[in-house]
């Protein structure tokens, strides 16, 4: 891969929509040069709903990246999430044809063709095929079945699928900014790229992504994804409650979550207090920050309970061996993780996105993690595609492994 590649991530998001810059150094290792945030305008909960005040939002968070890296970018990985989201689990069986019975390319490629073929409403489109597990004469738990001998194939597959209009609305806005788009990505899928270690994926672990107007949730269960699910609440909702309760404008009870909120009651001081500004000329107030964090641990407690509730319908919180991984902004609320143990009964821990390299420091946040897996979504994908433009080197045999192998590798 040439030193000069450039790879966007670009997470629209309900609050805020933030470009990440990636390139090559000298070394062919992946920096970080350049971040770009920006308030979000024009979404709810997640899906786009005015084109022109989400275009200024891309184009202001696009050229702040762009001066901090020197660099003009061109096309972009971006994410999608909003309530429009559905993973589905789906099955495919086919006969081995292959000589001597071996599996081939072929005979994965037609299997996974039989596990995709599921009704999907016209309104909607698959963006994500993602295999779990393969069986083979009835042994599973096979991630790569090329070059096994059996008789009978089995595909075990994630299909994630979303509204054909959001995703037509993101690409729209995307290239009337006067970008490219090279991929659309699940959010939580690169926020899991970026936070989540194999370890946590094999053991079994629910990534749950606070975000602005929706919490993200993506369940891995063996090393592959399990269950997709979107809930339309967020952090939004908790400024919501502060405004109204509090009788302050939404900046200023964005403000007070932002300096003075938790949401655990147990880590307070009794005499803890809380400095509200006036506003209209009135003069400003105290209050109690125990009387501030009784605003916002019921709304947060109720959006975490209710993503347990959906796990536990599923019959997947037994499956939880690595416990749960919280990140996005909210993620950075004090008392988060406490709360989340006492819910859960289960390991919580704040997921940081991985360290690239370059503006470190610029990144080393939460609410970074989608932007840094998209990014790290596109290098693999870049590196991938450098790997297949070699293949006249290597024997057919080979380059069909490796492409494999990319496959199988894509979300890990």
């Amino acid at each position: 891969m040439s030193q000069g590649d450039c790879i966007v991530g670009l997470d629209i998001g309900t609050t805020k929509i933030c470009a990440i810059i990636g390139e090559y150094n000298d070394n062919n290792m992946l920096e970080i040069t350049g971040v770009g945030i920006a308030p979000s305008r024009g979404l709810r909960r997640g899906v786009i709903i005015n084109i022109e005040t989400t275009v200024k939002s891309i184009l202001n968070a696009v050229e702040a990246a762009e001066m901090m890296s020197g660099r003009e970018i061109e096309s972009v990985h971006t994410g999608l999430a909003g309530g429009n989201i559905e993973g589905i689990n789906s099955k495919g069986v086919v006969a081995v044809t292959g000589k001597g019975r071996e599996i081939t390319k072929e005979d994965v490629d037609r299997v996974v063709d039989a596990a995709r073929a599921i009704p999907i409403p016209m309104d909607r489109e698959v963006i994500h095929m993602i295999p779990q597990e393969f069986i083979v004469d009835d042994q599973g738990g096979i991630k790569n079945p090329i070059g096994m001998i059996g008789v009978r194939l089995e595909a075990e597959v994630h299909i994630i699928t979303a509204a054909v209009t959001s995703a037509q609305n993101i690409v729209k806005s995307v290239n009337r900014a006067g970008f490219k788009v090279q991929n659309i990505i699940l959010e939580p899928l690169a926020s899991a790229k970026a936070v989540l270690s194999g370890d946590e994926k094999e053991l079994g672990t629910v990534l749950v992504d606070l975000g602005g107007g929706t919490t993200d949730i993506l369940l891995y269960k063996e090393g592959s994804p399990y269950y997709t699910d979107i809930i339309p609440l967020g952090g939004e909702q908790v400024t919501s409650d502060i405004s109204i309760m509090l009788k302050t404008p939404v900046d200023a009870a964005e403000n007070i979550k932002l300096k003075s909120g938790c949401c655990y009651i147990d880590l307070i001081q009794g005499d803890e207090e809380v400095f509200i500004p006036g506003i209209g000329g009135r003069p400003p107030r105290r209050m109690m920050k125990k009387d501030l964090v009784e605003i916002i641990q019921p709304r947060v407690s109720e959006i975490l309970t209710m993503v347990k509730e959906k796990i536990e319908n599923k019959g997947y919180l037994k499956f939880l061996g690595g416990g749960v991984v919280l990140t996005g902004g909210g993620s950075l609320l004090p008392g988060i993780t406490e709360l989340a143990m006492n819910i859960f009964d289960l390991p919580v821990r704040v997921g940081y996105p991985i360290k690239c390299g370059g503006l470190v420091e610029e990144y080393n946040n939460p609410m970074f993690s989608t932007g840094i897996g998209l990014v790290l979504y596109g290098a693999a994908q870049q590196e991938s595609g450098t790997r297949l433009k070699s293949r006249d080197k290597q024997s057919v045999f080979k380059s069909v492994i490796e492409r494999m192998k990319d496959w199988f590798k894509e979300f890990i």
